[in-house]
């Protein structure tokens, strides 16, 4: 019989569109009950997460912890670290990293095996951070060269009302307020004022 009591697993996907069935299927192999896998669909960023909380009141000196790699854990590097003093000192739960066999708190519990872990540990978890802020970094800079193209982004905003250009026309001459502008229109003051400032811009009207 295992020492341990309880094993347990973590998986995590950064959308609910992204698809979680590899993680949950690497648990399952390593012999988590399926009952025991806790799923966040949330981004790594920071451990406010909801199931990964619940897991954690879980952890004790005589359960383990599997997760496939080590950034579905988290990427921030001062925080995982953090996570990891917490799981492996704080609950004394054991950790193991699918992945990475390395990362496993099982083998060689004596000095040397907890410094190799930590090494290990520290240098991943950088790699892990600096590649998403790597790719955060290229997804800024493919934008701003987007825009420098001409190329619009965002959603497209919706149709105008048959009625703008009459109630701009009004509006723009003083005859009526922004209020009562962006009432006929049934529209927010602050969207009608934009709005009218686009409509102004592109010339459909002669000014």
């Amino acid at each position: 019989m295992s020492e341990y009591e309880k094993i347990y697993g973590y998986a995590r996907v950064s959308t609910r569109e992204q698809n979680e069935d590899r993680q949950i299927v690497a648990l399952k192999e390593m012999g988590v009950p399926e009952e025991n896998i806790y799923l966040d669909k949330l981004s790594g960023k920071n451990f406010e997460r909801p199931q990964y909380k619940r897991l954690l009141r879980k952890l004790n000196k005589k359960s383990v912890l599997y997760i496939k790699s080590i950034d579905r854990l988290g990427r921030s590097y001062r925080d995982l670290s953090e996570q990891w003093r917490i799981i492996t000192k704080e609950k004394g739960a054991d950790v193991v990293v699918i992945d990475m066999p390395i990362l496993d708190t099982r083998r060689e519990r004596n000095l040397l095996g907890t410094l190799i872990s930590d090494l290990v540990l520290a240098l991943l978890s950088y790699v892990a951070e600096s590649e998403y802020r790597t790719i955060h970094q290229r997804q800024a800079e493919g934008i701003a060269a987007a825009r420098a193209r001409g190329v619009k982004l965002g959603r497209k905003p919706s149709p105008l009302p048959p009625n703008f250009h009459e109630v701009y026309q009004r509006w723009k001459n003083k005859k009526i307020s922004v209020k009562q502008a962006a009432f006929e229109c049934s529209m927010p003051q602050a969207t009608f004022y934009y709005r009218a400032k686009g409509y102004k811009n592109t010339n459909l009207i002669n000014e």
